[in-house]
């Protein structure tokens, strides 16, 4: 994701575009920024089902980067990369939604797997196996196993969502971008946010072995769908329907601790 543009070019561009307000260097920061926009989409493109366009997504990335330029604060002491990466997947998260494309049935089965595993949980006292869950749902194993990848290729369902907040503006943000300066973090906000990450550790933990690899693959190495089914000896949509309940079950997990 790096750019053509030289760190010190940037950062006058960055001066023009904040002090001047420089209409020609805020463009110049969109197209130095532009790959940010095509690697989220492409990682995103890749869960997503074959007739969303990933030309489309970019569109819509474009989007949460030019909002990230004009809101970024060149004093507060975070990357601009990290802070406009949640707001582009933001965007194009919104715009997805807003199109309505997931079918009511797809999200009714996702209500119902969500529920089920945290009734299992809750009863268990540990993540249900997937014959469990199955069986709580009167399905037979591979139907749960389709029904998860159906839910996979028509939501927009990540692991990401768990660390996002409202924003004064209405839209999203990455709980890292809630942290205004390393030398003056407001105490209750801090606190806030340590216990979110307890949780969501709690969370992860509470996943089979299987699942939480799938996570630490996919979140924590950033390898995709496909690299990681070489690393497990599965095929893609198996990983697809594992990280699917995963984060599904660390849905509901989140919510049984809330």
């Amino acid at each position: 994701m790096e750019t053509n543009v030289k760190a010190v070019e940037l950062k006058e561009l960055w001066r023009r575009c904040k002090e001047e307000g420089d209409e020609r260097a805020r463009e110049r920061l969109v197209v130095a920024y532009s790959p940010l926009v095509k690697y989220v989409a492409g990682r995103m493109a890749a869960g997503l089902p074959s007739h969303v366009d990933e030309g489309d997504l970019i569109s819509y990335g474009l989007i949460g980067l030019i909002g990230s330029i004009e809101r970024y604060d060149l004093d507060r002491d975070i990357k601009f990369e990290t802070f406009a990466v949640s707001r582009i997947k933001g965007a194009i998260i919104d715009e997805l939604r807003s199109l309505d494309w997931v079918p009511r049935s797809v999200r009714s089965k996702a209500r119902d797997v969500e529920k089920t595993h945290s009734e299992l949980e809750n009863r268990l006292g540990r993540a249900p196996t997937e014959e469990e869950m199955a069986q709580k749902l009167g399905v037979s194993v591979d139907d749960f196993r389709n029904t998860l990848l159906e839910i996979a290729n028509s939501s927009v369902l990540a692991l990401d969502d768990l660390w996002t907040v409202a924003d004064p503006d209405g839209g999203q943000v990455s709980l890292l971008d809630t942290i205004r300066d390393p030398h003056a973090v407001d105490p209750e906000e801090a606190i806030d946010t340590v216990e979110l990450k307890d949780r969501l550790a709690e969370a992860i933990e509470s996943l089979p072995d299987r699942e939480r690899l799938v996570i630490a693959l996919y979140y924590y190495e950033t390898l995709t769908l496909r690299e990681i089914g070489e690393v497990l000896g599965v095929t893609e949509s198996r990983v697809s329907q594992l990280h699917t309940k995963a984060v599904l079950g660390m849905r509901s997990h989140l919510q049984n601790a809330a």
